[in-house]
C-alpha cells in the first residue's frame, strides 16, 4: 500500500497512525517587575501613522509611543524592510491614543482595510497628501 501523508501534516506517517499533537506553549508568568513594567507601558500613550512614497502609491501603517523618533527612522532609512526598500518615507496620516493598546488594535484594523478605504481616510484629513513630518517637529 505504501506511505500516505495525513491530511494536513505532510509528515509521511502510515494513515492508521496519529500525527503526533503539538502541545500549546507554556503560559508565560511575568513577574513583578515585570508586570509593572507592562502596565506601565500599557498606560502610556501611543500614535497610529500611514506613511506612503506619493499621492495614492503605496502605504504603510505603523503604531510608536514616539512619533518624531520612528518616522525620523523611516525617513532616514535606518531599519532595513518594507519602507526603505520601496522608498516610502512621506507623513500623510497620524492618530494619537491614549492607550497603547488602543492603539495597536487601531493599526491591527487600518491594515486590513481595502486600499481605498484608506485613501478616502487619509483624504479626508489631509487632501493634497502633504508631508506632515515639518507640522509633528515644531
Amino acid at each position: 500500500m505504501g506511505w500516505r501523508p495525513v491530511m494536513g501534516t505532510g509528515s509521511g506517517t502510515r494513515p492508521h497512525q496519529v500525527a503526533p499533537i503539538s502541545t500549546p506553549p507554556p503560559r508565560v508568568t511575568l513577574g513583578l517587575d515585570q508586570r509593572a513594567l507592562y502596565f506601565k507601558m500599557s498606560a502610556m500613550g501611543g500614535f497610529v501613522y500611514i506613511l506612503a512614497n506619493m499621492r495614492r502609491g503605496r502605504t504603510y501603517i505603523g503604531v510608536t509611543n514616539d512619533l518624531v523618533r520612528r518616522v525620523y527612522e523611516h525617513r532616514e532609512g535606518m531599519v532595513e524592510g518594507y519602507t526603505k526598500s520601496r522608498d516610502i518615507k512621506r507623513l500623510v496620516y497620524f492618530e494619537q491614543h491614549a492607550d497603547i493598546t488602543m492603539a495597536i488594535q487601531r493599526e491591527t484594523s487600518l491594515k486590513r482595510w481595502y486600499s481605498h478605504w484608506k485613501h478616502a481616510l487619509i483624504e479626508e484629513h489631509n487632501p493634497e497628501w502633504r508631508d506632515l513630518w515639518d507640522d509633528v517637529v515644531k
